[in-house]
């Protein structure tokens, strides 16, 4: 039975619009159905996230912050934030800025908890691994008042079959972009899960939430339409982390779930 989280901010950071759908979309929404006030934070506005590569594109950046807007309504997400910090330079750029952001934010409001990504960014994307190492280290600068960090992570092999069983639904991954990526380099290298949220009754919502972002998604060129909602729930309805180790007086907050 999961906790009554009521009254408990429950802070999500990111590198891009859709990143909080993929990560952990239905931990969110369990978070969120739980009464918890869920924040997300997107570092960027995503304007590098085009189709054809890495150009700067300003009018796709302020796109995928409404596909947030429309993502995060679908989650529960209580409050969003979408800062300016430069997409594709996540890792080396404005780093001071950036750790005053996230520390100044978790000073004033106190979080439960935190969620971001692993040390891996799932799939060693380097904005990813970027925003886990700002967040990592905003937290462990609260010394005692540090809140529980977790890390959201993917269990290996678990997206090849996703694809798989896509493949032989009819689906053809795209020559570019996010569905091009192999899909064993998810979780590849990420420390083994420590935490598992059963997000099975919460799939539909995590999935609804992708596709509003359809700019990333496109018309059909991902998998997701191409699986059901019995392949989805028993494919995606487990999401997997693992606590960092940083001293805390804090109470647990995904482990009750």
């Amino acid at each position: 039975m999961t906790a009554t989280l009521a009254g408990r901010l429950v802070l999500a950071v990111f590198a891009h619009p859709d990143d909080e759908s993929l990560a952990c979309g239905g931990t969110l929404a369990r978070l969120a159905d739980a009464g918890a006030e869920v924040v997300v934070m997107s570092a960027s506005h995503g304007e590098r996230g085009g189709q054809s590569g890495p150009v700067r594109d300003d009018a796709l950046g302020r796109r995928r912050s409404v596909e947030l807007q429309q993502a995060a309504r679908v989650l529960g997400v209580s409050r969003l934030f979408v800062w300016d910090h430069p997409d594709g330079d996540l890792r080396w750029a404005g780093v001071p800025e950036f750790h005053a952001d996230l520390v100044l934010f978790m000073r004033r409001h106190r979080p439960a908890c935190v969620i971001t990504f692993g040390d891996d960014g799932l799939y060693w994307h380097l904005d990813h691994v970027g925003v886990h190492e700002r967040t990592t280290a905003a937290v462990r600068s609260l010394g005692d008042e540090a809140p529980p960090l977790y890390y959201t992570t993917m269990a290996r092999g678990m997206m090849p079959e996703f694809v798989q069983t896509a493949k032989r639904r009819g689906w053809t991954p795209p020559q570019k972009g996010f569905w091009s990526l192999m899909p064993e380099v998810f979780g590849i290298g990420a420390e083994p899960p420590t935490i598992t949220i059963d997000v099975a009754d919460w799939v539909v919502r995590k999935l609804t939430a992708l596709q509003c972002h359809h700019s990333q998604m496109g018309d059909d060129a991902h998998p997701l339409a191409h699986v059901d909602d019995v392949d989805a729930r028993r494919l995606l309805g487990v999401e997997y982390f693992h606590r960092a180790d940083i001293p805390t007086t804090g109470a647990p907050v995904l482990e009750t779930l």
